[in-house]
């Protein structure tokens, strides 16, 4: 059954806008600016083409109904029209499910690297272990996608774990594949101190932020209170003998970021302030989004710090996204950054409920 679209005209005066900035001759000035008009080009580009194609469908669909229909017509054209109606009524379907897709929103995050912040929660040192293999295992996903990664920052805590870790991902869309890992992480199994074999559970909060450019937030430095230490901990002898560690506080929001993994005091502030500006890009997106909150009653996740999305089950090698409902037997493969099953269930019904909203907005207008 044939749904009815939302209007394509608005998509159309956007491509005009879109050809009317990519005319003037600073457009090139600014090169992410242009860059994400020419990929939004591309998209509505497609769209349009698709929306003509289905219009097309479904004329040879309603040529084909008519022929069945009409009692004096030809034995055998209606025999190839019923042969083609399946065929049909399914390359229909999949352009109005692709065209529905085109038409959500974009967020303008979704091409940006991300940053993702990894803390040790209940569960001691067990809980420190879990963020860092969960480090590892976001590192291997990024091997996998051709990413790079560079650490930012980091507190060991002294048994090859994290009470804290932070890094930037660098790729394709790094942010949108990523940016549902927001939440709470549960392992549970038996740590390797347990004499009796009992299963532990632990929890481990994961931030993920899209990485803010200078552009993106004014930050005043008459706000910020910087304090330079002495690093401390694990890293090395080097480390210790100088004053590079950096914390930087921001007084107007009470946001502390500590980065004390380089030498360099130089290099620790700059890796600070890149944490600060997506820490603050990432509060202002969500007071935006905060105020359309109550119109979206269902959604996957808030990417709230404090909601258990998932659960890691190593004696039964199970892992479970609690907002799907989805289960998987291969929690080995999964630590080792197989995660694509995981992240493409998560968009799909993303999607979904994007589209849904789609559609009620456009029943409501």
């Amino acid at each position: 059954m044939a749904i009815e679209l939302p209007d394509i005209s608005p998509f159309e005066k956007r491509i005009e806008e879109i050809d009317e900035l990519m005319n003037q001759p600073d457009f090139f000035n600014d090169a992410r600016r242009s860059a994400a008009l020419s990929r939004e080009q591309i998209k509505l580009r497609q769209l349009i083409e698709d929306y003509d194609a289905l219009s097309g469908a479904k004329s040879a669909l309603s040529e084909h109904q008519e022929l069945l229909e009409d009692e004096e017509g030809d034995a055998e054209l209606k025999e190839l029209a019923q042969e083609e109606l399946p065929e049909l009524e399914a390359e229909i379907e999949r352009l109005e499910q692709k065209i529905l897709v085109s038409m959500i929103p974009p967020e303008d995050s979704d091409s940006r690297n991300t940053i993702v912040e990894i803390r040790a929660g209940a569960g001691g040192d067990e809980a420190s272990l879990f963020a860092g293999d969960l480090f590892r295992m976001y590192g291997r996903l990024a091997e996998r996608r051709g990413w790079t990664l560079e650490q930012l920052g980091s507190s060991e805590s002294g048994i090859s774990g994290f009470k804290e870790v932070a890094f930037l991902i660098r790729g394709d869309e790094a942010y949108k594949q990523m940016k549902l890992e927001s939440g709470v992480h549960r392992v549970q199994r038996v740590p390797e101190t347990e004499s009796q074999g009992r299963i532990h559970t632990s929890t481990v909060t994961v931030a993920v932020l899209p990485e803010a450019e200078e552009v993106d937030v004014q930050i005043d430095q008459q706000d910020l209170e910087v304090t330079v230490t002495r690093a401390s901990g694990p890293g090395g002898q080097g480390v210790n003998t100088t004053d590079s560690a950096v914390q930087i506080l921001h007084k107007p929001t009470g946001i502390m970021v500590n980065c004390a993994d380089e030498r360099s005091q130089i290099k620790n502030k700059a890796k600070a302030m890149t944490v600060l500006r997506s820490r603050l890009l990432q509060a202002k997106e969500e007071e935006e989004r905060a105020k359309y909150a109550e119109n979206r009653k269902k959604q996957v996740g808030t990417g709230d710090r404090s909601e258990r999305i998932r659960t890691y089950n190593f004696p039964q090698s199970r892992l479970t996204d609690h907002r799907i409902g989805l289960t998987i037997h291969s929690l080995t493969q999964v630590m080792e950054g197989e995660l694509d099953e995981v992240i493409e269930a998560l968009q799909a019904e993303d999607q979904k409920l994007k589209i849904e909203a789609l559609m009620t907005a456009q029943a409501e207008s």
